[in-house]
């Protein structure tokens, strides 16, 4: 069975706690978006070690290393939207269809201890890009396809919300 596609927009979590995993923006100042981003992946290698990574607890959910690659991917695309803000005045964002991405490049297929050392590198990428911004540019723009407009800082809550809450998905049950 394939996964139904999660079409909810998520950005209401810049203002507002999460009321599935706990998150909450107000916990976390600009100042830790470095740190939170790094102990976030420095998680899932151990995960990604488990005997079961590739199994979907039920058919209709993700498996740990679907949920992994996601989360890198996320780190990445974040990374680069990032850099787009920091280097253009409001720029648009290219679409990412992040269920297409994970059936195009194989979820669960690919090789955990590989996805792991690729979620840690790509969240290090994404914090150190974080450690650079200046005290000027947290208010910088740039939009979603969808036309969802982010400042430098909501983009960071956003993109804090998503590896958290997943990190949550794997770990709950």
């Amino acid at each position: 069975m394939s996964i139904t596609p999660d079409t909810k927009d998520w950005t209401w979590v810049v203002d507002r706690p999460c009321e599935e995993c706990g998150f909450n923006a107000h916990d976390f100042e600009r100042s830790m978006f470095p740190s939170a981003i790094r102990d976030n992946a420095s998680k899932w290698p151990e995960l990604l070690a488990r005997p079961d990574v590739a199994r979907r607890p039920r058919p209709e959910k993700w498996s740990v290393l679907e949920y992994a690659c996601h989360v890198r991917d996320v780190y990445r695309v974040f990374a680069t939207r990032l850099a787009l803000m920091l280097a253009e005045t409001n720029p648009t964002f290219e679409n990412w269809d992040q269920d297409e991405s994970a059936v195009r490049d194989r979820y669960g297929e690919q090789d955990p201890a590989t996805v792991a050392r690729e979620l840690v590198e790509a969240a290090h990428v994404y914090a150190d890009r974080f450690a650079t911004v200046g005290e000027d540019d947290w208010s910088r723009p740039g939009t979603r396809s969808n036309g969802s407009t982010f400042t430098v800082q909501s983009l960071g809550i956003y993109g804090l919300h998503d590896p958290y809450h997943h990190l949550w998905d794997v770990t709950q049950s």
